[in-house]
């Protein structure tokens, strides 16, 4: 009898101490916005090329002759995108592209329309290699990394050519009701330099943050809030103090036998 109720002595305060409501409730997503419809444009800044970006180039011109045109195509577009399919032409870490039959082209920090229109000027100066070229570029690896407080952490590859930070995080899973979305951090590379922005996804400013529409190679981190590296120390705390209750425990049993 003794023994039960030195054994309840321990374990009634961690029955307590695991039964805490926690105080904390994280915001909604855009929580301080109001109705705002019919104000405002949408702008959607153009993404930049970068180094180790994989790209679609594809010329057309006014010839009937399909191979002419073909003498200056960079592999199409695979089906599928990705790093591993061979189609496309890499920058490389100059900032570089290396365009058959054209020569060097310095494509990093450049958008499409700007590689597209040196190209378009190089086949048709000094000397026209094409009539009326068309030069169509598109990215063949955009992605962008998720990490933190989400239901799936890691790489996201981006289907289209736009992905705001709000979509990303859905691709991600959401973020878990540990994450902190009042401080959420933005890792991007631009012109050779980093850059790391802080972003409310609860503020009603949100729309007009530089990280909203996000960048290729974007690193996007989600913290975990107060509740959770509390949950995480008194999950500890417990772990010790149940494992301290079974030395206890084992030691009074074995008192018990050989009393």
């Amino acid at each position: 009898m003794k023994l039960t109720r030195t054994l309840l002595l321990f374990v009634f305060p961690l029955y307590l101490f695991s039964c805490r409501t926690p105080k904390e409730i994280p915001p909604n997503y855009l929580e301080k916005l109001t109705d705002s419809s019919g104000h405002g444009i949408v702008v959607v800044p153009e993404m930049r090329i970068q180094k180790n970006d994989i790209l679609s180039i594809q010329v057309y011109s006014a010839t009937t002759k399909r191979e002419v045109d073909e003498l200056y195509n960079l592999m199409s577009a695979p089906a599928t995108p990705s790093l591993t399919t061979g189609g496309g032409i890499l920058v490389d870490s100059k900032g570089n592209i290396e365009y058959p039959r054209l020569g060097t082209f310095h494509a990093e920090g450049l958008t499409k329309d700007e590689l597209a229109a040196q190209i378009k000027k190089r086949l048709t100066e000094p000397v026209e290699l094409l009539k009326d070229p068309i030069v169509i570029i598109r990215y063949l690896n955009l992605k962008v990394t998720v990490l933190g407080e989400v239901g799936n952490q890691g790489m996201i590859s981006i289907p289209g050519e736009r992905v705001t930070i709000l979509e990303a995080l859905g691709l991600a899973g959401g973020i878990t009701d540990y994450g902190r979305k009042t401080n959420v951090k933005v890792v991007r590379e631009l012109d050779g330099k980093r850059q790391i922005g802080i972003v409310d996804l609860s503020s009603d400013s949100l729309f007009h943050s530089p990280y909203y529409n996000l960048q290729q190679n974007d690193v996007v981190m989600i913290e975990p809030t107060t509740m959770r590296e509390r949950e995480r120390d008194e999950l500890r705390a417990l772990q010790r103090a149940s494992f301290l209750l079974s030395v206890i425990t084992a030691a009074a049993l074995i008192y018990n036998i050989f009393q």
